[in-house]
Parts: C-alpha cells; sequence; structure tokens
C-alpha cells in the first residue's frame, strides 16, 4: 500500500503512519496475565452468558512495535491516555488490531507522538479505540537524570482535582511489586522492568509504566459501573508524576456530573491515582453509563 514514499524522508514518524496489527483470540490466559500485572482480580462480569475479558487486557498493543518513536527515547513519558469502548471484549472471540499514527505536536521542551490503535471483531465492527500520547525530550540528553524522585514534590507537580460535592465510588488501592512490572511489562528487560536500563535512559529507578495506572483507572470503573463500562465508556487522563517500585497507588473516582442518554444515564467522574502521602500521578475524567 502506498505510504507517502517520496513525500517523507525514509523512517520519519508522520501523521499517517501505518504500523500495523494482528489478529488474535481473547484468551484466559492473556487475562490471567493482566490480573498478575494488575496485582489483583478483574471485575468479574458477563454478557449474554459469555465471559467479559477486562476492557484494557490489550493495554499494550500500541508497543508491540516502536517504529513511531522519535529517535531520542532518553527520558521518553508517557504522557497521555485516550481510550473510548464501544463493545466489550469477549473470551474465545477472535479481535483484530490496527496502530496508526495520528497527531504530532509540540509543547515546552518536549515532542509528543500520538497513536492511535482500533481494535475490531473479525466483521469489522469498532469494540474500542485509544490514543496514546508519548513525549519525547527535543534535544539529547545523556549521563543525567531528567526525572528524579524529589520532582513530584515541586509545587508545578501537585494537582487538584476531586474537590467540592460529588459522589464518591469505592477507592481501589494497589502497592505496586516488582513481580507486578515484570508481568506487567515483560519478560524482556525495559526500563519498566530493569534498574539498570531505567538508569540508562535519565530515571533512577525502574519507572512503573504509565499503562498500569491507566489500568487501574479501567478496573475502578468495570467495578463501579460493570457492563455500562465496557459498553460506552470512556477515559481521558494525564499522566502527571512518576510511578516507582513499592508505590502504593489508591485509584478514586466522584461523580462530577449525570446527564441523560438514550434509555439511561452517563455519569461523569474525576478520576485520579495518588500515593500515600497524597501525590497525585494520574488525573483526568471518565464516563459510564448506569
Amino acid at each position: 500500500m502506498h505510504q507517502g514514499e517520496g513525500f517523507f524522508p525514509h523512517h520519519e514518524v508522520h501523521v499517517g503512519k501505518d504500523l500495523g496489527g494482528r489478529t488474535v483470540v481473547v484468551d484466559e490466559r492473556d487475562v490471567a496475565r493482566y490480573e498478575a500485572g494488575t496485582g489483583g482480580p478483574a471485575a468479574r462480569l458477563q454478557l449474554d452468558g459469555a465471559r467479559v475479558a477486562p476492557a484494557l487486557l490489550y493495554h499494550s498493543e500500541v508497543y508491540r512495535s516502536l517504529s513511531w518513536y522519535l529517535p531520542n527515547v532518553f527520558g521518553n513519558l508517557h504522557a497521555r491516555q485516550e481510550w473510548e469502548l464501544f463493545s466489550p471484549l469477549i473470551v474465545g472471540e477472535t479481535v483484530r488490531t490496527r496502530s496508526t499514527v495520528v497527531e504530532r505536536y509540540s509543547k515546552r521542551n518536549r515532542e509528543y507522538v500520538v497513536n492511535e490503535v482500533l481494535i475490531t471483531d473479525v466483521d469489522g465492527r469498532w469494540l474500542q479505540r485509544s490514543r496514546t500520547h508519548q513525549s519525547f525530550l527535543a534535544e539529547e540528553g545523556r549521563g543525567e537524570i531528567v526525572v528524579d524522585r524529589d520532582r513530584e514534590k515541586r509545587a508545578d507537580r501537585q494537582f487538584a482535582i476531586g474537590d467540592g460535592p460529588g459522589e464518591e465510588i469505592a477507592p481501589l488501592a494497589r502497592t505496586i511489586t516488582h513481580a507486578m512490572c515484570e508481568a506487567f511489562s515483560g519478560p524482556e528487560k525495559n526500563y519498566h522492568t530493569d534498574q539498570e536500563m531505567a538508569r540508562a535512559l535519565g530515571f533512577p529507578d525502574i519507572v512503573v509504566q504509565g499503562m498500569l495506572s491507566v489500568c487501574f483507572v479501567a478496573e475502578l470503573m468495570a467495578h463501579a459501573f460493570g457492563i455500562g463500562w465496557h459498553l460506552a465508556g470512556k477515559l481521558d487522563v494525564r499522566l502527571v508524576n512518576v510511578v516507582w517500585p513499592n508505590d502504593t497507588l489508591t485509584t478514586r473516582g466522584k461523580v462530577r456530573e449525570e446527564m441523560a442518554e438514550g434509555s439511561g444515564r452517563r455519569a461523569l467522574l474525576d478520576v485520579w491515582c495518588e500515593k500515600s502521602d497524597g501525590t497525585k500521578t494520574v488525573v483526568g475524567t471518565a464516563t459510564a453509563l448506569r
């Protein structure tokens, strides 16, 4: 298929760059690995007698190929995550994935690439769509710490969310272990599983994969809204502080608004993850039907 050869330089990461995909059967072994990576059982749900898999089971499909990364990977970070759900992933059914670069932009001293992953059934019906915003330092850096453990204490890394009235949903608390990092981001060594590789990329310790916190938000919503999350859920979160091994994260949500949608009602929530000392690591919104 024509990919704009002659217009874009060879290997340039450009909007419209197709990154391929795969056909895969939703498998109980994938569910087991997801639960090992997230440190607890996923919400147990069924639809028409069929087992519903965790909504973000293929959370790292976007990272199966890194050909959308910019050349300077030193200090790169997962900055923002969007997700839209249209129909559940059903254990035993076959799905197809496709990944495409859909946006590039710059902000402050970083460049951002946005990769959209579309998951469909075998007939092409949309099941879900996600957009991952990955940030890269605009200038080369080596031999220095880009993000240290003290950064999150700065005033500009403090984020207010969840204030004011609203229905609080039951929180989800998990302590991040190295075993969870291995299950979620392994088995190969990378800066999410190996301290030496993390230091080579400008971090003092293993950087817990940002998608793990996003999965915590998804689990929070699944436990609170059940099938109403899997059928019509949406989230849009920013990853604002790094999570390190042994951090305990509590994921919280507060209903900010509720509105009619067809025969049901859609709840709009503020959602966030916070460490034991109150440091926010993820902030944003999520919605579901009920």
